[in-house]
């Protein structure tokens, strides 16, 4: 015990230098923002404000950002850099729920077989835009169809074009180019969910691409990928910007953001629209997900992650309602070019994203640099969010095993990882595909993450305790959460978490994609994959009741419940107060410098007991000594 050294602190320190940290706190600013801004905020939200009343719907969104969004990001962020640990490890300050991380990582699981499978599409279409005309421009290829009528199409004039579309309104449905190379030649779709029929190999092979780029830019972990976000999280903004101007100098751009912005007051009082504004933002936030947790574990231990999480929730917010503005201005102008209403133009999810703005984009002179821009744009904005999600994998098994030589070869568990990921999206590009990815992305991620971030909450506030949660965050932080988190944590979040789950059955309904019904089977499968990481929950709660010690039920509940006794901040410097170790360096220079006065020293002893707290053998060794 040299200069009141503590046994193994030498080693505590290096674990947690060869664990690693961000090189400085702007990688971590955009890296959450990378994370929380995805795919979702160009094809979700736009679609959701224009059908749930216009501007009216800033207005329930703004109210569940502030009393739901900001306070869970806040919670999560604050959980993970308070103990240093990923999305198993934080449960030390409640054994019992270890159960919820295991589902963050089933969820996290899910979400990024799919979300690559979503890039690689991006990446083909990234590719194939490099040439003079897009090939969705004209109806004159081998793939389509006699229904197929393209705004370019022929050599009459844009009046006859306008006239001809608005009589296939009438008669039939008209089909697009875009659509019809999405569907017959990308996707090669087949009839059903059950018929998987070929592999796509130029699907594959950009899988393939997307996998390979997501493991280099984690391959050392936060060091690399903390250097690539300066890039994938900066970047969308300037292709937004450009796409932003070049769609609002359009004829009928300001059709398309009228549509989009209109106040409909009437729809504020319809639930479904405050459902949605709560389900938009929990969802966008990727909380519950596992990653943000694991983000912020790379923190310094002061880092002042409140403000961190403001500003990067306002940020996510602040993309959705833009992208919405560069959405809705080329969705306008295609359909004042058609003649027909912005409604029959507009969509959301894949069908926005790979047919009707890509149509769009056909109209624009010079459109394959349009075209090439905006898919470069999709493809960071779902690396961002790939980077945290596979990153949430690799630290939780990496911090579970906790070895010296698993933290040594993280980059083989990252190569492992990614692998399966790949293997695990093949069937993903076959014919069948897309039918399989709507469902995980329906099921696999919906009211299994309301769930899980629910008994989070009841698990940090009332079984752990409020007021051992605000003294954790006055110790890192060196102020309380403010008196507005306060109440949102203990009671306004978890109320509305329950309306979302509540709100998410009442409005279950079976899923389709287009006119395709699912079979009652795939839709059973999409229920078991919503349950399995629900299922970990009470799962692992009775194995943890059934180990932990006790003669009653009661006691084993207690004990499983409460808080290990390496629960704390990670480098023993920071372990003062009640997480001081039981050989504090103050006590032992008492005992040292006054060896003539025993019983000051067992009286001092005695009055940093209740401090340390967490030992309880801590007054008897001193005695001893």
């Amino acid at each position: 015990l040299q200069n009141g050294a503590v046994p193994g602190e030498q080693g505590k320190q290096e674990k947690s230098v060869k664990r690693g940290n961000w090189g400085n706190q702007i990688e971590f600013v955009l890296t959450s923002v990378g994370y929380a801004v995805g795919l979702g905020n160009v094809w979700r939200f736009p679609y959701l404000c224009y059908r749930n009343g216009g501007g009216a719907f800033m207005f329930p969104y703004f109210i569940m950002l502030v009393f739901c969004g900001i306070p869970l990001f806040f919670m999560e962020l604050s959980f993970g850099q308070f103990a240093s640990q990923g999305c198993l490890g934080v449960w030390r300050v409640s054994p019992m729920f270890k159960g919820v991380g295991y589902g963050m990582m089933v969820v996290s699981t899910y979400i990024g077989i799919y979300y690559n499978v979503v890039i690689c599409i991006a990446f083909y279409y990234f590719f194939v835009s490099m040439t003079r005309v897009l090939p969705w421009t004209y109806c004159s290829n081998p793939w389509n169809t006699p229904d197929c009528v393209g705004v370019l199409d022929g050599n009459i004039s844009s009046r006859a074009a306008l006239n001809l579309s608005q009589l296939l309104n009438t008669t039939q449905k008209r089909t697009s180019p875009s659509e019809e190379y999405w569907r017959r030649y990308v996707l090669n779709l087949s009839d059903d969910i059950g018929n998987l029929g070929e592999v796509r190999l130029p699907l594959l092979g950009c899988l393939g691409v997307s996998w390979v780029v997501v493991f280099l830019c984690l391959i050392k972990g936060v060091k690399s990928s903390g250097k690539v976000v300066y890039f994938t999280a900066t970047f969308p903004y300037v292709v937004l910007t450009i796409l932003f101007v070049r769609g609002i100098t359009l004829e009928g751009a300001l059709t398309g953001i009228m549509y989009y912005l209109t106040p409909q007051w009437d729809k504020i009082l319809n639930a479904k629209v405050w459902g949605d504004a709560a389900s938009q933002i929990f969802y966008s936030l990727g909380c519950a997900w596992g990653g943000l947790i694991t983000m912020a574990s790379y923190n310094k231990f002061n880092n002042n992650c409140y403000r961190d999480s403001i500003i990067i929730s306002i940020t996510n917010c602040a993309t959705s309602v833009y992208a919405g503005f560069v959405i809705f201005s080329i969705l306008g102008f295609m359909a004042n070019h058609l003649g027909v209403d912005v409604s029959k133009v507009a969509d959301h999810g894949p069908g926005l994203a790979f047919v009707a703005y890509p149509e769009a984009l056909t109209l624009l002179p010079i459109s394959p640099l349009w075209s090439i821009l905006f898919f470069f744009m999709l493809i960071l904005l779902g690396l961002g969010t790939q980077f945290c999600l596979l990153e949430t994998l690799v630290t939780a098994i990496v911090d579970e095993v906790g070895n010296e030589w698993i933290i040594r070869k993280k980059t083989f568990v990252t190569l492992g990882v990614a692998v399966a990921g790949f293997l695990l999206g093949v069937p993903l590009t076959t014919q069948a595909g897309i039918y399989w990815l709507l469902l995980m992305d329906n099921y696999a991620a919906s009211f299994s993450l309301v769930v899980i971030s629910c008994i989070m909450c009841v698990a940090i506030m009332y079984i752990y305790g409020h007021r051992n949660y605000f003294k954790d965050i006055e110790m890192m932080l060196g102020f309380p959460p403010p008196l507005f988190f306060q109440i949102c944590w203990r009671f306004i979040s978890p109320a509305i978490i329950f309306f979302i789950l509540v709100f998410t059955v009442i409005q279950y309904r079976p899923i389709s994609y287009n006119e395709y019904v699912y079979p009652t089977w795939a839709i059973s499968i999409g229920f078991l994959m919503a349950l399995s990481s629900v299922i970990c929950i009470p799962i692992y709660a009775i194995y943890k009741v059934c180990r932990s010690e006790g003669d009653t039920l009661l006691e084993r509940l207690k004990n499983a419940t409460k808080a290990s006794k390496d629960w704390g901040p990670a480098l023993p410097e920071h372990r003062s107060g009640r997480y001081a170790p039981a050989f504090s360096p103050s006590t032992e220079s008492h005992l040292e410098v006054q060896p003539l006065q025993p019983e000051k020293g067992q009286s001092e002893a005695a009055a940093a007991s209740p401090v340390q707290g967490s030992n309880g053998s801590a007054h008897s060794q001193d005695s001893r000594l």
